[in-house]
């Protein structure tokens, strides 16, 4: 999961290498942080967050086959 978001984030950013993905899985749950450059940080978020909202989207997607709510925060 953590490599999904980390692939598609270096491919909106100008500073791939300042991509940093972390996650802490509890049973039921998985949480992923995602820092970037603070430069990329409007790319990453987009206009009025719908780019954050469709990586949320797919993040979630993904989440749901493996049975676990996943929550993407983005710093």
């Amino acid at each position: 999961m953590e490599q999904l978001v980390e692939t598609i984030a270096k491919a909106l950013v100008d500073h791939p290498d300042d991509v940093r993905v972390t996650s802490e899985e509890n049973d039921h749950s998985l949480r992923i942080r995602l820092e970037v450059h603070a430069d990329d940080m409007g790319k990453v978020i987009g206009r009025q967050g719908r780019i954050a909202k469709a990586v949320r989207s797919v993040v979630y997607a993904a989440g749901t086959t493996r049975g676990k709510r996943v929550q993407l925060d983005i710093g």
